[in-house]
Order: structure tokens, then sequence, then C-alpha cells
């Protein structure tokens, strides 16, 4: 199964075969707001404002002032559809992330004929050339900084040493017909090759693909210390494939770009030039980031000059609903697999499972699943909980339970925390440590504690019961039985959907 998918057409192919993972509508939509508006009561989920839900993904194929152009949002905002294009069990993503970033193929180049992405091919030195009019970058809520591409995957490569190359996912508002504005955390990568360029005086190429294998986009939202410096993220993917990620060298620029994306904007990270990101708006703000609200919009952020724009036939330009679903599949499935690779070699059978709770937009909140297998383990879930944290810098809260716990529940998460916690000796703080600068708390005028934007207090929430009274917390022994002899018509309304739907 997993070998069928190697493009973002054929991901769709595959999720047309399965009821309830994938709809289109020929009904005209704005991507100003509106689209997204429409998708939140879809399937963004997430942390997106209630009333929302998990649900398919979703084509829209009437794009206002844009003929011929087909929106993409969703494909990752579930995580039993990300389960479905990757080939595994949804509760077992982790170990099989997990076992792809330990194992990467390399890409390999293929010469122009056989690159779809190159098939239309737009020069930014065309008189008639303009982004704003070519490719309909939504935006998210009326207050955007503008449009923005939200799945875009940088690809660059160390001005020093081509032979190390990187992607990564970044914020990329249109600002001219052929400038875009580019948000680059520090410690990121492709930030590195920008300084050295930029040291050097000399612009970065870049590729900008979009549209992709899932899988892609997955292995690129590994970070180090999982992927340090020099480890080139499209062997996840490769691995995961079990066959390489096909390059090509780009119309435009001396970079490559990925052979199959729907489309790809070529350009150069311009050495010295800053823009303000809502210059256009004046509106105050960026976009709706992960945690659930609407970022700032930057003061002083890089350009990348436009130099061409490639694209498939019937290109679709694939976006996402943030702060939604859809960022917990892309960031908590590599944050998962970090975890699930550290914590295991270091105590081997001990962790059961782990999730990067959706509450936490895949990066703020992991919840462990341990299993105290003999009086010695006991502490060991705390040990658990310093790996975790030391190894995902960007998590805040952990909290810990046992293996009857289901991770994957929300409710028998807080059960757990309420029957197997006692705050005075269950909770450990650990202040003034770096966080996520997206956290909205994270500011010394919300704590005296905190010493500067960005410092967070991490918390272990210890939900485990202890080895010595083990026995006095067994669940109800209920009896295992198939149910649905009883109710045949209802659980085969069940089959296809997911589980927030099955709640509601």
């Amino acid at each position: 199964m997993t070998n069928q998918v190697l493009d973002l057409r054929s991901a769709i192919a595959l999720l047309q075969q399965h009821d309830g993972q994938f709809i289109e509508t020929n009904h005209p939509v704005d991507p100003n707001a509106e689209l997204a508006g429409v998708y939140r009561h879809i399937g963004a989920g997430g942390t997106v404002k209630r009333p929302t839900r998990t649900g398919p993904a979703m084509m829209f194929n009437n794009v206002k002032g844009y003929p011929g152009s087909r929106i993409l949002v969703g494909m990752h905002a579930s995580r039993e559809r990300a389960a479905l294009l990757l080939g595994c069990e949804p509760s077992r993503l982790a170990l099989h992330v997990g076992e792809a970033v330990k194992r990467p193929v390399a890409p390999v180049v293929v010469p122009a004929s056989e690159a779809p992405c190159q098939e239309q091919v737009f020069y930014a030195d065309d008189p008639d050339f303009d982004l704003r009019k070519l490719l309909p970058a939504p935006t998210n809520t009326p207050i955007d900084a503008g449009p923005f591409f939200c799945l875009g995957l940088v690809l660059a490569s160390d001005p020093e040493d081509a032979s190390l190359t990187d992607v990564t996912i970044h914020r990329l508002c249109v600002q001219e017909r052929d400038e875009l504005s580019m948000f680059l955390a520090a410690g990121r990568h492709i930030e590195v090759f920008r300084q050295k360029a930029e040291a050097a005086g000399k612009p970065l190429p870049v590729t900008i693909n979009m549209g992709l294998d899932p899988a892609i986009y997955i292995g690129a939202c590994f970070e180090a210390p999982t992927t340090p410096f020099g480890y080139n993220e499209l062997g996840v993917a490769g691995a995961l494939r079990q066959t390489p990620v096909e390059l090509v060298q780009g119309v435009a620029v001396a970079e490559k770009a990925i052979a199959r994306a729907e489309i790809i904007i070529e350009g150069e990270l311009l050495p010295g030039v800053r823009v303000r990101e809502d210059q256009h708006t004046n509106s105050g703000h960026a976009m709706p980031e992960f945690p659930g609200y609407c970022g700032e919009a930057n003061p002083s952020l890089p350009v990348i000059k436009v130099k061409a724009v490639t694209m498939r036939h019937q290109a679709i330009l694939q976006t996402l609903v943030g702060p939604g679903e859809e960022h917990t599949t892309l960031a908590g499935l590599p944050t998962e697999a970090s975890l699930w690779n550290a914590i295991d070699a270091a105590i081997p059978g001990f962790l059961q499972n782990v999730y990067a709770h959706t509450a936490g937009g895949g990066k703020f909140l992991g919840i462990l699943q341990v299993k105290k297998r003999q009086p010695s383990d006991e502490g060991r879930q705390g040990q658990a909980a310093l790996i975790a944290l030391a190894t995902y810098s960007e998590l805040k809260n952990i909290i810990l339970v046992d293996e009857d716990v289901d991770i994957f529940d929300s409710d028998d998460i807080l059960w757990a925390m309420t029957t197997r916690m006692q705050g005075d000796v269950s909770i450990t703080n650990l202040p003034g440590v770096r966080g996520h600068q997206l956290d909205p708390s994270q500011m010394p005028d919300y704590s005296p504690s905190i010493r500067g934007q960005g410092i967070t207090c991490k918390t272990i929430f210890d939900c485990t019961v202890p080895w010595a009274l083990k026995s006095r917390f067994e669940r109800a022994p209920f009896m295992e039985v198939d149910p649905r002899p009883w109710a045949p018509d209802y659980f085969t309304q069940l089959e296809g959907k997911t589980d927030p739907e099955i709640k509601a």
C-alpha cells in the first residue's frame, strides 16, 4: 500500500478509495478568509475556535479570481488519514516514522523530462508576470498580514558546502508581484545558510515546493537533535516510501526542486533586504499560529526575490487552515518519533506509546504512556519525562500515564489526572527554561519568573500509580465481547469515521 503514493495526486487517489477521507466542491469560494472559514466547519479541528471538527481533506475546484486553479486543504488534518497515507496503524505512527528517521533513503536527481513540476514555466522577468494573479495564496482570517503560502516547503543548500541541503516549512507572505517575505526561526538550518550567504553579500538560492507526497511534509518537520545539521530530511520520506524522493534542477536558480511537486516557486533570499510583514494591510497580525492565536506581524523579515514559477498542468495549491489538526500531524508525528527513539534507547521497553497532543499543536504537550514492570521502575517515569524535554526543546508540558490509559482519548487522560495524581507530590516544575516564541504566556509581564520572551516553566504531571499501590488502581474488569451482533447497523455507520465524529 505504501508504495502506491509517490506524489499528491496518488495520495488523493488513495483517499478517494476510502469513505469519509476526501470531498470536493465546485461551489465558488474566495481564497481571502472564506475558504478557511468553510474548512473550519468541515475538518480543521485542533486548536481552531469552536465549532470545528476533524473531518475529510477538501478540494476547492472553483476559486474566485483564479480560473482553472484548485486549492486542497486538510490533507494531514487527521491522525487516521496520516496512518492510511503512510501505510500503518494510527497507534503505531510514532514507531513507524521513528524507524524511517533512523534509516534515511537519500534523494536522487532526475532530468527535466521526468519532472512533472516543470510542465509549465513562468519567468518573473516577463512583464506580465504577477505572483498575486498566478497563484491563489489564501488568507486564514480577515486580519492576516496578507496572503500566505502555508505549506511552502523551502529547499536550500549551504553556500559553503552544496552537499548540505535542508528542507523546512516556513511562513511565506506574498508582498509584491515577485517578492515574498519569509519568517525564519532562530536555529533553523536554512537560517544558518541564509546568514552565511548574507555575510558574504550573496543571495541564497531557494525553491519553494508545494503540493507534495504527504511523507515529504512529515519528514521535513523533524528538528535537531533528531536530525542534526547536515541531515537531509528528504531521506525520511525516502525511507517511508522505500524509494528516493526525486529532485530536478531549477530552471532559474542554482538549486534543486522536488520533481513531482504540484507547484514550485524559484527565487533568491536577498542579502541585507528586510520588509515589514503587514506593510500592505497594517493589520498588526501575521496569521493564525498553532497555539490558537493570531501571531504578531514581524517588523523586519528577509525577502525572497522570485525568479520563476513552474507547475504541473491543472496544478493543485495545497494549504492548511491554522491553527488546526493538520499542524498537529505535521509537527506532532516527528515529535512523537523523536521522543520514542530517545526514550526507548535510554530505557528499553518502558515507554509503551507517545502522543504529541493536538491541544499543544504537536509541540507543547506530550503524553507518555509507560509501564512499570518491577519495583525499580518507580521513578523511571520522571527520567522519561526529562529525556523528552531534552530531546524536543519546544515541549512545555508532559503528562505521564500508565499502560491502561488511552493516550489518544483526552477523557481518559483527564481521568488519570483526576484519580491518579496529587498536586503537591505529582507535579514537577522546571522554571527558566527556553520554550517556544509563539507561546503567548511566555512573556515577562505574564509572570515575574520569566526573564525574557520565550522563557518558560516546563511542567511534568505524573499521573502514574506508584508501583506499591498498583493493585488498588485496577480498572473495572468488563467482559470482553464483540458488540457487533447486537448493533450491526450502528457499527456499519461508524466505519470510516474519526473519533470526534463518533463521539458527536
